[in-house]
């Protein structure tokens, strides 16, 4: 029994992957080729469990507009964004400028860019188009 509950526990709780590469060397880079078990057998990459289920893509470089000083990290968010919306975008982090994306889900955070269901797009559209209808 104790098992059980152990593995159903564990299911529950959303991971992240956690690591840091620069430039085209390293695990860390895009685009992320690793699969789960992959990731078990790297050592410069985990899945890290995530409370707040929310994981965060960071790239860093000293001029975001080449691939000089490009730096890519991968890690959990300790809470996720107040509108509880997954997106990316240019910001400030740690007095850097980078870009950014965070999204929620189980290792969402290997995927190249964060992106709408076709499904979850749809019903957003409809809704938006039915609002201006009525």
């Amino acid at each position: 029994m104790k098992t059980r509950l152990t593995v159903y526990s564990v299911r529950l709780i959303k991971r992240c992957v956690s690591c840091r590469s620069r430039g085209e060397l390293g695990s860390c880079k895009d685009p992320f080729t690793m699969n789960s078990t992959q990731i078990e057998e790297d050592k410069a990459v985990e899945a890290v469990p995530c409370a707040s289920g929310w994981c965060v893509k960071i790239i860093e470089s000293q001029n975001l507009n080449n691939e000089y000083g490009l730096a890519t990290e991968r890690s959990c968010l300790q809470r996720g964004p107040d509108d509880n919306e997954e997106r990316c975008a240019y910001t400030k982090w740690n007095y850097k400028n980078v870009y950014m994306c965070f999204c929620n889900g189980d290792l969402c955070n290997t995927a190249t860019k964060v992106s709408l269901s076709p499904v979850l797009y749809s019903i957003s559209l409809l809704s938006f188009l039915l609002t201006l209808w009525l």
